[in-house]
């Protein structure tokens, strides 16, 4: 390419542009530096916080689950049932707690909730009996009442130990059989 060559692609360009002016330059401008990564102090701190509870607070034993767990099968039943009622598979539909009633209040309640749903139509249901931390030497006599309570009733097809989000071994899920 010549130097004409040049000066027409020059002339052309401009022709093409129109009047131009110059960008007014700031000299105190300066390129911004690149941001730090973010941190995650909160997260630091929350996580320094459990580390030091855990050593310097006892643990409670009532938070852990001991593995008393109780479940039934009716006689006749398929096994199947009683393991997609542990994992959850049937929607609880209603629910009783029996925290702070006397053994014969909560048996009598449990009767006349288990009446009540199957007249209603619900089918699977929650009790909450509790753990039995205040029951002393007599163990968890509200979950023992429970227990022995739903093996007798003849509407109950099974019943098992709810989920640790669900109540865990303080509360139970009892299927119920159509009215």
């Amino acid at each position: 390419m010549s130097a004409r060559d040049h000066d027409d692609d020059g002339n052309l360009f401009r022709d093409a542009i129109g009047r131009v002016r110059p960008l007014a330059r700031e000299r105190d401008a300066l390129p911004e530096r690149p941001r730090p990564a973010p941190e995650p102090e909160q997260s630091r701190l929350d996580e320094a916080r459990v580390r030091d509870e855990l050593l310097t607070h006892a643990i409670d034993p009532g938070a852990i689950e001991l593995g008393d767990e109780i479940s039934y099968l009716k006689q006749g039943q398929s096994q199947r049932l009683l393991q997609k009622l542990r994992r959850g598979q049937f929607s609880v539909r209603a629910e009783i707690d029996l925290h702070e009633m006397s053994v014969a209040v909560a048996r009598e309640a449990v009767r006349m909730f288990i009446d009540d749903c199957r007249r209603h139509g619900e089918l699977c249901v929650r009790i909450v009996h509790g753990k039995g931390l205040r029951s002393k030497a007599h163990g968890p006599v509200l979950k023992q009442m429970t227990d022995t309570l739903l093996r007798q009733r003849g509407d109950v097809l099974a019943f098992t130990s709810a989920r640790p989000a669900e109540g865990g071994t303080g509360a139970v899920i009892v299927l119920l059989r159509h009215a």
